[in-house]
């Protein structure tokens, strides 16, 4: 892991039970801020700014460059570090700078958009779908299709192995799965989509993207951001406990992902994508406009975290 940043930090807590005060120590989720910076030719330019639980910050760094267009792949990369001045001064455990093999810095394909993030709301601002196209994200291509019970075995997985979060409680988490189900990789963060770029780097720093034969499951919600990294990465299901946004199906479905949202117990909906599910009937929804969905009836107060 690297850095020196740790994922837990002790704090004094006072709890209150019956009336009773009682002053105890804590482990929390550890926030701090990197900031990522790509050099070429001599010349450094800062990218991004986010709130995150240190650990991974070079995949952390890969995947955000990645998934936001400003690298097409790991020939693009260098090398990856932690910044450190000129006069010899230590090395800064919150800035990684990326220099790229090319001679000048690349222009932003999303040069007008505003990355400085936060580990709650992801990249701010919204690019449209057709921004997302010109960077060249492709329709994801893949046969793979697997059973319900596969995806709805899924959620234990990824807790069981939620090591930063059984201590803290305060983590979101994305895990790649493979056709069988059994978890490839794991990466935890106090931001989902922090957790999901991450995961995306060390796909991508070990030569294993597109991730054409997997599946991404994510905590929480998935929103537009999430989708878009998922699409570039190349996964053709993408899955979640919670409740996805309205960009976000817009996302899937015209980059062809497999979108599930509220897989709790032995439910979830499939909002895009239905082909790549299969129940023992083989029937995963009712098919409207296109999309496959759940049942009306299954269909409640989508809101979630």
């Amino acid at each position: 892991m690297e850095g020196r940043g740790r994922t837990q930090t002790h704090v004094r807590v006072t709890t209150v039970s019956g009336g009773v005060k009682k002053v105890r120590r804590d482990v929390v989720t550890t926030e701090e801020p990197l900031e990522m910076r790509v050099e070429a030719g001599g010349v450094s330019k800062r990218v991004a700014v986010t709130m995150r639980t240190p650990g991974h910050d070079f995949e952390l760094a890969a995947g955000f460059l990645f998934s936001e267009g400003i690298i097409k792949g790991i020939d693009d990369v260098a090398t990856l570090g932690y910044c450190v001045g000129n006069d010899g001064t230590p090395q800064e455990y919150n800035v990684v700078s990326v220099d790229l093999r090319a001679p000048n810095l690349p222009t932003f394909a999303g040069s007008e958009r505003n990355f400085d993030v936060s580990s709650a709301c992801g990249v701010c601002g919204k690019e449209s779908l057709d921004q997302i196209e010109r960077r060249g994200i492709a329709r994801v291509t893949s046969s793979l299709s697997v059973p319900a019970d596969l995806i709805t075995a899924l959620p234990d997985k990824l807790r069981a192995a939620q090591r930063v979060f059984s201590g803290t409680g305060g983590l979101h988490a994305a895990g790649l799965f493979d056709a069988e189900g059994n978890l490839i990789a794991l990466r935890e963060d106090v931001g989902r989509h922090n957790a999901v770029d991450k995961l995306i780097g060390q796909q991508l720093l070990e030569g294993k993207l597109p991730l054409s034969e997997r599946i991404m499951l994510v905590s929480g919600r998935t929103s537009f951001e999430i989708a878009q990294k998922v699409a570039a990465a190349g996964a053709p299901i993408l899955a979640a406990v919670s409740a996805p946004s309205s960009l976000a199906i817009d996302v899937a479905d015209r980059f062809g992902l497999t979108l599930i949202g509220f897989l709790r117990g032995d439910s979830f909906n499939i909002y895009t994508g239905g082909h790549r599910i299969l129940s023992a009937s083989e029937e995963t929804g009712v098919a409207r406009n296109g999309r496959t969905g759940a049942h009306p009836q299954d269909q409640g107060d989508n809101r979630g975290d």
